[in-house]
């Protein structure tokens, strides 16, 4: 024979404030990792906004997603706060370069399309 369940459903009040608490307990979980580290969100930051610009890296973006992943493991193992900063700057600085190839190479098929070739 079936048997049915004879649990009753819970009230939908009791549903939203066990969903809160969850909600709470994982923001401050994530609270104390980000006071164990300040940096980490940077670090974070850095890695996924590199890994979308490789998407266009003129070697291809599975080149590029090896050298990127080879590039933080080497610096996994670093606690020092200011040679964390000094990597997330030249991180940054390395965004800026890849913008400016990206630009230029949009720029030189533009200028390829609609100007007449300099003899």
């Amino acid at each position: 024979m079936l048997e049915m369940s004879t649990k009753k459903p819970m009230p939908v009040g009791a549903q939203t404030s066990i969903f809160y608490f969850l909600v709470s307990e994982r923001r401050a979980a994530s609270f104390v990792c980000d006071m164990a580290n300040p940096l980490k969100g940077e670090v974070i930051r850095l890695y996924k906004t590199l890994l979308y610009l490789g998407r266009e890296y003129p070697k291809g973006s599975a080149y590029f997603r090896e050298r990127l992943k080879f590039a933080f493991m080497k610096n996994k193992d670093e606690t020092d706060p200011e040679k964390i900063k000094q990597l997330v700057a030249r991180g940054d600085h390395v965004i800026k370069e890849l913008e400016a190839l990206y630009f230029l190479r949009k720029y030189r098929a533009m200028k390829k399309r609609y100007y007449e070739p300099e003899n």
